[in-house]
């Protein structure tokens, strides 16, 4: 058993570094008002803060050591990060997996938070994570055991240091992260419009403190509706964001994906699949989930020891509704691969929360869930939705007018907006087409991805397919479960205007009640959770002018198409 030893029994560094010193007393209290449903403490901890570890050009990267006061070998966990090295790091890593006997380091990206060189985010993670690996081998106090954490960018940097994993990594932990930026960017071939402003708004002010990041999310919101409706919208958005950024001009310039801009920057290109375990969280409603659930399939393909977690969460909400959950995944993933306590509960493969009527986690096998039988629900004419084909062929029409665009409502979002809302004004719309069951007579639990095979005829080569399935209650309140969007980029070979669209809805964990309905949204976009399309053509950053595209959804008795739902149970 480890004994707690004076706060001078270890150094921080080998040379060059600041003394330990007792954490901040805002870090003490968060850390004390969140241990409720943990483990208990093991140690006291301090923390050396602002050693400078230099990368491989030289740059100094800002860094904080969080130390155990503890006798004896323990392990490292590394966070690396460009949102500032204090809150909500400081408590959530430094105070609570500390003293739970981890030296923990908490890094700055380049270019932030008192770090050298600039912010380029996505660019330099691979080599400067390779930088503070070769820093930690200097360390009396390093063993050769590390692990990493973290959420949103902070998976990203896991992923790039794992591309050249070290022999050293021994498990990661990637909470509503992604390896690549592209499908994040461009979902279904859209510029994720609003995500990416607020994304790029918290990365340049988050090292300033909360109240810069909150008066610059007020600034957004209020310009938020000018810059998304101005043309062209590489001139609109400054004003929403406190000036240029080259890093959001960047991704909005390069809308393709086999651009060598993407590949440079995914951290899965030309690198093998990670070998070392990792354990991976999500929420239905997190803008990550679509990648995480690609990524789960990837290292299970290659037989990496993988765990998956997915909450009723958005991309933030479980660590400020589910914390000792999330947190409590973490430890018990950390003690299972480094193999120091048991876990409090040994994790399984899959673990997922299934909402609506149900509320309540469960075990899979995999995923997806193996069982549940994909059920077509076919669409009619008459805004019906059924089991089955419509009784005679017909059409459903709407106008999408991009100066008009139809709205977002909900869904995975990184605003406070995200997440299940009511849809009801949304469906009153001219340009929204609703497809509608009659009430189910017995519960029926949806688990696993999500689809729309629709026939779509046009008047324009240029327009988006949105589709959402909604759960209605007997009261008439329509709440989004999941949904999707792709583009339509026209190709030489295709002939005529019909298309056939297969509109991938992300995934659901779902328990739709006897009495409530099934309803299945169509409309031309989202907007501006997804960029408008303008109909023209024209690049998404300097297009200019809009077209209005007249769709229609062709309900064909022999190849009615229709929402795929895979029905457990």
């Amino acid at each position: 058993m480890t004994t707690p030893v004076a706060a001078t029994a270890q150094s921080p560094a080998r040379e060059n570094s600041p003394p330990a010193r007792k954490l901040p007393w805002s870090v003490r209290l968060f850390t004390r008002l969140s241990r409720r449903g943990l483990p208990p403490p093991v140690c006291a901890v301090r923390v050396a803060a602002g050693i400078e570890v230099p990368a491989a050009d030289g740059v100094p990267l800002r860094t904080d050591h969080y130390i155990p006061q503890l006798t004896g070998p323990r392990p490292t966990l590394l966070v690396r990060t460009p949102y500032g090295r204090g809150f909500p790091w400081a408590f959530l890593f430094g105070g609570l997996f500390a003293e739970r006997g981890f030296h923990v380091v908490i890094q700055s990206c380049r270019g932030t938070a008192g770090s050298g060189g600039e912010l380029q985010p996505w660019r330099h993670e691979r080599a400067d994570g390779q930088a503070v690996l070769a820093w930690l081998r200097q360390q009396d106090w390093f063993t050769g055991e590390l692990a990493t954490i973290g959420p949103s960018y902070l998976g990203y940097v896991q992923w790039a240091l794992a591309a050249d994993a070290p022999a050293e990594l021994k498990a990661m932990i990637v909470q509503v992260g992604a390896s690549a930026p592209y499908p994040l960017f461009y979902p279904g071939g859209a510029f994720a419009l609003e995500n990416m402003l607020v994304g790029i708004v918290a990365m340049r002010y988050w090292e300033r403190g909360m109240g810069a990041v909150f008066r610059a999310m007020l600034r957004l919101q209020v310009r938020m509706r000018k810059a998304t409706r101005t043309l062209p919208l590489i001139d609109a958005y400054p004003p929403a964001t406190g000036g240029r950024i080259g890093a959001f001009e960047d991704w909005l310039t390069h809308p393709d994906a086999g651009d060598p801009y993407w590949t440079s920057l995914d951290a899965r290109a030309g690198a093998p699949v990670p070998r070392v375990p990792v354990s991976l969280l999500t929420g239905w409603q997190d803008i990550c989930l679509d990648q995480t659930l690609v990524e789960y399939q990837r290292l299970r393909a290659a037989g990496t020891r993988t765990r998956l977690v997915i909450g009723p969460w958005t991309h933030s909400s479980g660590f400020n509704d589910d914390l000792p959950i999330v947190i409590g995944e973490a430890l018990d993933w950390l003690s299972a691969q480094l193999d120091r306590l048991p876990p409090a509960s040994p994790p399984g493969q899959v673990r997922v929360h299934v909402g609506g009527g149900c509320d309540e986690w469960r075990d899979l096998p995999d995923w997806p869930p193996p069982g549940p039988a994909a059920q077509t629900w076919r669409l009619a004419a008459d805004g019906t939705l059924s089991t089955e084909p419509p009784a005679q062929p017909g059409v459903s029409s709407f106008r999408y007018d991009p100066a008009d665009p139809t709205p977002s409502v909900g869904g995975q979002l990184l605003t406070t907006k995200a997440g299940p809302v009511d849809n009801k004004a949304l469906e009153a719309r001219p340009d929204v087409l609703v497809f509608t069951s009659a009430p189910l007579p017995a519960d029926l639990d949806v688990i696993g991805p999500v689809s729309a095979r629709l026939r779509v005829r046009a008047s324009g080569p240029h327009f988006d397919i949105f589709a959402r399935l909604c759960d209605v209650d007997p009261r008439g309140r329509s709440r989004n479960v999941c949904d999707g969007l792709i583009r339509h980029v026209p190709v030489a070979a295709e002939a005529g205007t019909d298309y056939q669209m297969n509109v991938p809805m992300s995934a659901a964990g779902y328990r739709f009640r006897a009495g409530h309905r099934l309803r299945l949204q169509v409309s031309g976009g989202a907007h501006p959770r997804f960029a408008r399309n303008t109909g023209t053509g024209e690049p998404p950053a300097t297009a200019t002018r809009l077209a209005a595209v007249d769709l229609e959804i062709v309900h064909d008795t022999a190849d009615p198409g229709g929402l795929s739902l895979p029905v457990s149970g």
